[in-house]
């Protein structure tokens, strides 16, 4: 089995409650680690902006970032969120069942 690590922005933590609450709810992702408080600085049509945000974290399989990737979409506020899926690679084996074993 492919692990992942999501990483995704959101606007504030209860939007990551909500976002990371729901891929859990539904065996999309073992766990979410929200991280409260973030500054970013970036470019957005042309204008560097900058915003307080969260940094939600989620574990998962390669088989459901598809499926995440609409979760997200339905569920985030912002017109193009911050997600991506990074490999996991090596780490604790029985970590790495739970994730496979906490997700459908």
């Amino acid at each position: 089995m492919k692990y992942r690590l999501g990483y995704l922005t959101t606007k504030d933590r209860n939007e990551a409650e909500k976002i990371g609450r729901t891929l859990v709810e539904k065996r999309l992702a073992a766990c979410a680690n929200i991280l409260p408080a973030m500054h970013s600085i970036y470019r957005w049509k042309e204008e560097v902006e900058t915003a307080d945000e969260c940094v939600l974290l989620i574990k998962t399989t390669q088989k459901q970032e598809e499926t995440i990737q609409t979760v997200v979409k339905a569920l985030h506020s912002y017109e193009c969120p911050c997600l991506v899926f990074l490999p996991l690679e090596g780490g604790s084996p029985a970590f790495l069942e739970w994730i496979g074993a906490n997700v459908g």
